[in-house]
């Protein structure tokens, strides 16, 4: 049974904004101390360092940095690279992720010597795939807060078999290893540090320790002399320099309501959007003090719904191609373009292609009076 929302005022969050100025986007968290905030400091450098195929870069990539895809309008925003992911739903409802071919990212970048090699400009998505998809990069502002959420707290959203007949069936994804996800569009990852850490290797093909093997080139070996580097490229204490940074980056600061966008979050509210994009999650404990038992308006229950045939594209975990984690709304005013693929050029868009469990709430914003559906937009839009 999904527990009561809390309550969408902002009340504590404006009283906290007029008692100490709220961080600007990329700064970290108040209240970090002198170590903490060293590494802040120092995983900020390690996760805006471009990587060449000289240190360790590819052969297989995305992008040379990770601030190159979390740029904007600070490292740790979001960023205009799209990338390709691709699975196969096997007859038997079992989701394939590819990982013997490839899969399921396939970079969209190699290095001259690769492509020298064997003469492509981007690894082969194999014919065994069913389907592909498109990702957006989004920002990932105060993630570290979303880390820091129990499991308890987001399975208490969790209703299946929408036993309470509200026509949102909210699931949890689970790793491979049976273990809660919640990060990425699928909600396949269950921490932000394995999230960081798989960042190096896949979109990257920076080898870190926990993985120290260069991908295939869709399934099969790199050539010899491809990547003359030793393995791991890149050392578990950098790596855990980068956890570090974008553990402690604070949220984005809560928005500044004036005029008809402080009718937004009632109506938000009244609509149903808030069933999924659940305002507030709460924090448990931490061992950066910052981060523990504290509220976190993510807007977000980090669960999976079924948003309908429309949007579907790959399978992921338990996730079936329809199925999406509900996207947190924190940050959404840095973004330009909406949805998992940014397919949807403004927020009215990503609404009206919203479907599955959905389509009640999207039909009731379309049934607003003009002044409301520009009042919730303008609020949406200070997210």
């Amino acid at each position: 049974m999904r527990r009561p929302l809390l309550p969408l005022t902002f009340g504590p969050l404006l009283l906290f904004a007029a008692c100490a100025k709220p961080p600007e986007p990329g700064e970290p968290f108040p209240g970090l101390d002198k170590a903490q905030r060293d590494q802040f400091e120092r995983g900020k450098v390690i996760f805006n360092r471009e990587f060449e195929p000289e240190t360790g870069l590819g052969p297989l990539f995305n992008a040379k940095a990770c601030g190159e895809c979390h740029e904007d309008p600070v490292a740790g925003g979001v960023g205009d690279e799209v990338e390709v992911h691709a699975t196969a739903l096997l007859a038997d409802g079992f989701c394939d992720p590819l990982a013997d071919l490839g899969g399921f990212v396939y970079q969209q970048e190699v290095t001259p010597a690769l492509k020298n090699a064997l003469g492509i400009d981007k690894e082969p998505i194999p014919g065994k795939a069913t389907a592909q998809a498109r990702r957006t990069s989004p920002d990932i502002l105060g993630f570290g807060l979303l880390d820091a959420v129990p499991d308890s707290v987001i399975l208490a959203y969790a209703d299946p078999d929408d036993r309470n007949h509200d026509g949102i069936s909210g699931r949890p994804n689970r790793f491979f290893d049976g273990r809660l996800g919640r990060f990425g569009r699928k909600a396949l990852v269950p921490t932000l540090a394995e999230f960081n850490e798989g960042a190096f290797p896949v979109e990257m093909g920076v080898t870190v320790p926990a993985v120290p093997d260069e991908e295939t080139v869709g399934g099969q070996p790199i050539p010899a002399g491809v990547d003359p580097l030793p393995e791991p490229e890149l050392d578990a204490p950098s790596v855990a320099l980068v956890n570090a940074f974008v553990r402690s980056l604070a949220p984005p600061s809560p928005p500044k309501l004036k005029g008809a966008a402080r009718l937004g979050p009632e109506l938000f509210d009244k609509i149903g959007c808030a069933a999924c994009h659940v305002p507030r999650l709460r924090t448990g404990d931490s061992d950066i003090k910052a981060l523990a038992h504290r509220e976190v308006a993510a807007y977000t229950d980090l669960l999976l719904h079924d948003m309908g045939p429309a949007l579907a594209d790959i399978c992921l975990g338990l996730a079936s191609p329809s199925e999406f984690r509900t996207e947190p709304l924190m940050g959404l005013r840095f973004s330009e373009t909406f949805l998992h693929d940014g397919r949807a050029a403004s927020i009215e868009e990503a609404i009206r292609l919203h479907g599955g469990e959905a389509v009640a709430s999207r039909d009731r914003f379309a049934a607003l009076p003009s002044p409301d559906r520009e009042a919730l937009l303008a609020f949406l839009k200070q997210l």
